[in-house]
Parts: C-alpha cells; structure tokens; sequence
C-alpha cells in the first residue's frame, strides 16, 4: 500500500515545479536580444536547473527516495550559497534562502523521511521468555572453603593477541616497585628504594598530613638512550614472543571529523596534563616478562563474601602495567591495574548454585554490568564457568567476542548541561534527527576483545592460581595508596589506581563493601527467596487495596457531608468566614480522596503483573534474563569497523590537510578566510560522507544547520516581512479552523 502524502510535502513538490518553471521562464526570456555566448551560457543553465527542479518537484509529489535526497542536496547548495553571500558579499537572495530553508524543515521530521523510505519505521520487538534454562550450572556443597567455592566459578579468561601483561601475585610486583610520598606544592619523595620494598614494609603505619599520597613506582625515570633502549629491546621482545599486535583498519574513521578534531586535541592535551610516557610500557614489558620467567603463575586474589542470602565470589585480577594508549590506540597508560569479576551464588538444598555474574567495564555500572546463568545471548559458558573476553591494554572484562567501540566525551562546563540538554532534544524530536546520531562532542576509542590471544582458567592453556584475600589481608586493608606511578594527571586517567578496597583518595571502594549493590542485586532475591518474596508483596498488596476500598468510601462520605454543609452556608453573610475556612478543607479532603482513589488503581496494576510472575515461578518459568538490562555492551558491527582503504586514508590525513588548507589561506587570501574555511569544511565533510556511505544522513544534517542559520539570518535582515508572514499564515491557519467548524 503506497505512502500517504504529507500535506507539507505536496506545497513543496509545488513550490519547486514554480521555482522551476520561473527559472526556465527567466532563462527563456534572458536570450531576447542577447544572442552572447555568455548570455546563451547562462540562459541554459537556468533552464536546465528549472528542469531538474521540475523532476525534483514530481518525484517529492510521488514520494520517491531519490528526489528527498536530491532537494536536500539541492538545498546545501543553495544555503551554502546564499549564506556566503550575506556573509561576506552583501548581495543574498534571501527569497531563495527562506524557500531552501522551509523546504529543508518541512522534509526533515521523521515521519516524512519514513514516508519517503529514508528511514525505516521503529520496530517494537516482543520479548522472549525463556523457561527455566539451567545450562549446566556446577554445583558445590554449602560448607566448602572459601578457595573451594572459587575454584568451583573461577572464570575462563580470553586476552587478545598482542597482550604483554597478564594477572600476576602482588608480592613480586611490590618487590620491584619503591614507595613515594607526594605532597601538594612540593617535590615528591621516596620513602624505601626500589629493591628494599617488601609487603610487610609497604603496610608499615606512616604519619603524614592532610593532602598526601602514597604511590609505588614500577619504572624509574627514563634518560633519552634508557628509553631508546628500552623502545629497541621491548620492539626485539614482541617479534621473540609472537605479541605484535595488529589493530587493522577503521579508529579513526569510525569518529567523522569533528570527534577527529577532538582526538587531535586530545593528543595535544598530554603535552599539558601529567601521564606516563611510551618508554615506560616498553621498560614496564620487560621488567614484567623477567618476573614472568621468575614465577610463570596466573594469579587471581580471591574473596568470598556473604551478604544477605547470596555468596559472593570476588575474582581480582592484578596487572603490572595498563598499556591501552601506547600499545592499542586507546585512552590512557599507567602503572598497575586492578580488574574484577564477581559470581554470585544462592543455597539450594545444600548446595551453592551460581545465578548471576558480573564483569567490571568500562562506562557501565549496576545491572548493566550483570548477565544471568541462562543468558545465551551474551553469557559463554565452558563447563559451567563463565567466559570472560578483556581488552588489550584495558584489561576490561566483556561479555562477547569482539571489537568495542569506548568513547570518551569531551567535558561539558556545569551550566551548560541543561543547554545541551535541551539541544540534544531539540536535535532530535523537532528536527527529527536519528537518535543514533553520534555525539560530536566525543572521541572514538576502540577496545579490542578478540579473545585469539592466550586463554587461562578451566581447560585452558594456561590455569589459575588463586590466592584467597579479605579484610585480614594487611596489604589489602593496610596500604590505601596507588598500585603505581602517580602522574599528577589532573583527570586521573594516567594515574595509577588504588587497590581493591579504596579509591584513589583513600575511601572505600563500592564494589568490596558492597558487592550486591555494584552489580544491582540489592533488591534482587535469590531464586529459592523469590517467590516467597512475590508472594508476601501480593499479600501486600491486596490487604493495601482492602483497606483503600473502606478507605475511599469513607472519605467520600466526609466529603458529601462537608459540601451539604457548605451549601447550607449560602446565604448568611456572617458565615462568610466559616465558609472560606470550609472551602480549604474541602479542597484538600478532595486532593486527598483523588489520591486514593489513583493509588487504588496503581496498586490493581500492579498487582495485575506481581500475580501474573507468581503464576510464572509456580511453573519454574525464570522470566527473561535480560529484562533488567537497560544498555548493555555491544561489540562492533563488521559495517561499522572496516571501511574501505582510500576512506581509511582520508580519515588518517584529512585533519592535516585541513590545517594545511587552512595555512593556505592565511597566507593567499587572508581577506576571505572565513568564507573559503567554511567551504573548505563543507567538502571535507561531503568528501567523508560519501567514503564512508553515509551521505544522505550527512546532507540532511549539513542542511539542518545551515537551514538554522538561515532562519536566523531572515530574522535579522527581513524581521518585518517575516513577522507579516506569520501573521499570515496564523490568519489563514484560524480561518481554515472555522471554516472547517462551520462545514462539520
């Protein structure tokens, strides 16, 4: 069944079969007594242009694809056009600026681009109930140690090929390190040399004042020829080991060109802030590969943890070094870094059963972070023990196999998150631009979790070794430091990070004193609970709804009583007072009874769906395992991580070619550098849009802005005669109401 057309979309199919008829008019009469060739030049052109716009106009009237696509190029154009002129020439058809940029407003909301088959419809996709999927869950006696349980739900962890450093027992590392003091406004100091530094040492009470900070320190200051060194012999120990990483194609173009300009500032921002320089991954490689042939263990610190009815298994992985920005392209390097993995467990019959799992990532955090037992979707299972795939460099835990796309969003000042905010919204509704439009205030970063690296964990190539920690553990509760270099950068990024029980300024961690309410289970009770728990909240319920029915009759009949009262009153002035008095307790006996009354219905709704579930669980239905997920890590689509080669090209030179252009016009046309800068921009952005295979979203959305910016110009330069045409078109907007009223 065809489309119906939009009204708005039929005035401007014939406002542009007249704007092309009038061109080819003009251009017709422009050869009477002018037979020039630049006068023959120019008529045709006009009359070519009115044909094309005359095709235009038919396929907006037929709804076809192709003519959204060519009026919305038609009108970057034009805008482009009209705007430089009024900019900088002083000579704008502001006629044509209003017609392109109405036309552009009235082809961009959502339904009309549906209409026209630019966007697709939004699709609501039912939910999937799965029935009580147990997925071959291990299971262990309640009354084993705490090393037994986790070596029962110890996860498999998969690196990415190229990973340099892998969990490691603290000890050795704190051996290599040498402990510092830092104080604001004065030089650091170190408190025990690399060598000397022992656990027990670390742990040693030390007075210090207020503002202080204690740091380990993994790599000493590098020279220029010890980190040359370091860069040649790190560079021979990747080729000797097979860890060369190859990231591929498709960073930087995944961003356009403004995150791009981001990323550049970004780069440009650590010749300002403190952070940890490329040797150092380097030297921190080596150093680590030599403990490694020391010690060849892959260890995990352990924790168990009771908290209401569920056991808690904590899985604390250690890294020597975080090379995500020197060896993977991404945002930051520092000493140390601490990841976690938590499995959470209910007694059934004896037994410690695990029901949920949750990975520590980046920028996700409650719920989201969690996957149930019987997630196929997301959740990898290899006998029984979930599967964990880290990013290179970042050591952050996923879900899936795959290449994700972290963004960092550039700072955004306090006063003006309403502003953008409000723009954001406006972006989107009134100018109906996809909601999966890309912050342009953000850089692209990529995690890779390929998992085509080393494995370790159950039935690996590699096992665990586990060292059972809590709070007795002294370095655990003792030490509330760094883990390593403090490199005073002022976003923390490059900064080392504290252990598992503290933050970096020295409070407690959420995820160890709380590790229900880091994955959002706080409220969640476990599967043998749960229906008791449906059931006392039914009960709950019904008794609410029970006393809400005596409730609501009463108050109703203390309210017909005070209104006989009141209408008694009329007529004895001397009660005028009284009346107003009775009046306000009238009014509030009525909010009071309405919110009854809307209570009674809310607790019927619910009730409707706690019944419902109560019935579910009878039948040892488990209810859909990601229902409570409300965004959840997705890896990259292979559309969205490779381009072609020449688009992969451009998205590595364009930002120079653009300073380099920019450089050009300083020097050629310093006169114009605004205008030709705007240009400038303008094809760089087409040039990518059409690389990349987006062009018609980049057009419509070029068109957007410079439709604004026009409307702005009008208002500015023709405020009278566009205050008259919305005052003519309310008129004629008001008489089509009445007219309409009266033929009904």
């Amino acid at each position: 069944m065809p489309a119906k057309r939009p009204a708005s979309v039929t005035v401007v199919g014939y406002l542009a079969f007249g704007v092309g008829v009038y061109s080819i008019v003009d251009g017709a009469l422009g050869l009477r007594g002018n037979p020039s060739n630049s006068a023959l030049a120019e008529a045709a052109t006009l009359i070519a242009l009115g044909a094309c716009v005359i095709v235009f106009g038919f396929g907006a009237l037929r709804l076809r694809h192709w003519a959204w696509a060519a009026l919305m190029t038609w009108a970057v154009v034009g805008l482009m056009n009209q705007l430089l002129r009024a900019f900088f020439f002083s000579d704008a058809d502001y006629l044509a600026m209003a017609l392109n940029a109405i036309a552009v407003f009235v082809l961009t909301p959502f339904d009309i681009q549906v209409a026209f088959g630019v966007r697709g419809a939004p699709q609501h996709l039912p939910l999937v109930e799965r029935v009580g999927a147990d997925r071959a869950r291990p299971r262990l006696d309640a009354g084993a140690t705490d090393l037994e349980i986790l070596r029962a739900f110890e996860p498999v962890v998969r690196y990415t090929q190229g990973e340099k450093f892998f969990p490691m027992d603290v000890e050795p590392y704190v051996e290599q390190c040498s402990l510092w003091l830092h104080q604001r406004e004065e030089a650091d100091r170190e408190l025990v040399p690399e060598g000397a530094l022992t656990i027990t040492r670390l742990v040693e009470h030390r007075q210090a004042p207020f503002d202080t900070l204690f740091y380990l320190r993994f790599i000493s200051p590098l020279g220029f020829q010890d980190a040359a060194e370091a860069m040649a012999r790190g560079h021979r120990l990747e080729k000797k080991s097979g860890t060369e990483f190859h990231a591929g194609l498709g960073r930087l173009a995944r961003g356009g060109l403004l995150p791009r300009l981001g990323d550049g500032l970004f780069s440009l921002s650590f010749l300002l802030r403190g952070t940890v320089p490329q040797a150092s991954a380097a030297a921190a490689a080596l150093k680590y590969a030599d403990l490694h042939e020391l010690d060849e263990r892959y260890v995990y610190h352990g924790r168990v943890v009771r908290q209401g009815d569920w056991t808690v298994c904590q899985y604390w992985f250690f890294f020597a070094y975080n090379p995500w920005r020197s060896g993977f392209h991404g945002v930051n390097d520092h000493e140390a870094d601490w990841e976690m993995v938590s499995v959470y467990l209910y007694e059934d019959g004896g037994r410690l059963v695990p029901e949920w799992v949750a990975y520590a990532s980046h920028d996700f955090h409650g719920a989201d972070l969690r996957r149930r037992f019987d997630d196929d979707a997301d959740l990898e299972l290899v006998d029984g023990h979930p599967v964990v795939y880290a990013g290179a460099g970042s050591h952050a835990s996923y879900f899936r196999r795959g290449e994700y796309q972290a963004e960092v969003s550039l700072p955004v000042p306090e006063q003006l998150e309403g502003v953008t905010a409000w723009l954001g919204r406006f972006w989107r509704t009134t100018l109906g631009q996809s909601s999966e439009t890309p912050n342009p205030l953000r850089i692209p970063f990529i995690d890779f979790a390929r998992g085509d690296g080393l494995a370790v964990g159950p039935g690996q190539d590699q096992a665990w070794t586990p060292m059972v920690v809590d709070e007795t553990t002294p370095w655990v509760s003792r030490y509330r430091g760094l883990w390593g270099l403090f490199a005073r950068d002022p976003i923390s990024g490059e900064n080392a990070p504290a252990g598992p029980m503290y933050n970096r300024d020295g409070s407690p961690r959420a995820s160890w004193f709380d590790p229900l309410g880091f994955a959002g289970l706080e409220q969640v009770a476990p599967p043998p609970r749960e229906l008791s728990a449906l059931e006392a909240e039914r009960a709950r319920l019904e008794a609410r709804i029970d006393e809400l029915d005596r409730l609501v009759p009463e108050a109703n009949s203390r309210l017909e009583e005070l209104g006989a009262r009141l209408r008694s009153m009329h007529g004895s002035p001397h009660l005028a007072t009284e009346s107003e008095r009775l009046e306000s307790v009238i009014a509030g006996e009525g909010t009071s009874l309405s919110g009854l009354r809307k209570e009674r219905t809310e607790c019927e709704i619910v009730l409707e769906g706690l019944r419902r579930t109560v019935e579910q669980r009878r039948r040892g239905e488990a209810g859909d395992p990601r229902a409570h997920i409300a965004r959840a890590a997705e890896p990259v689509t292979p559309s969205q991580m490779r381009f072609d080669r020449a688009a992969e090209i451009w998205a590595a030179v364009s930002l120079s070619l653009l300073l380099v252009g920019l450089a050009v016009l300083v020097l050629v046309s310093p006169n114009h550098l605004a205008a030709f800068l705007v240009v400038i921009v303008v094809v760089f952005l087409v040039t990518e849009s059409i690389l990349r295979g987006n062009f018609l979203r980049t057009a419509n959305q070029v068109a957007v802005v410079l439709a604004l910016i026009a409307t702005v110009v009008l208002l500015v330069h023709i405020w009278v005669f566009a205050i008259v045409a919305c005052l003519l078109a309310v008129a004629v907007y008001l008489v089509s109401q009445r007219l309409r009223e009266i033929a009904s």
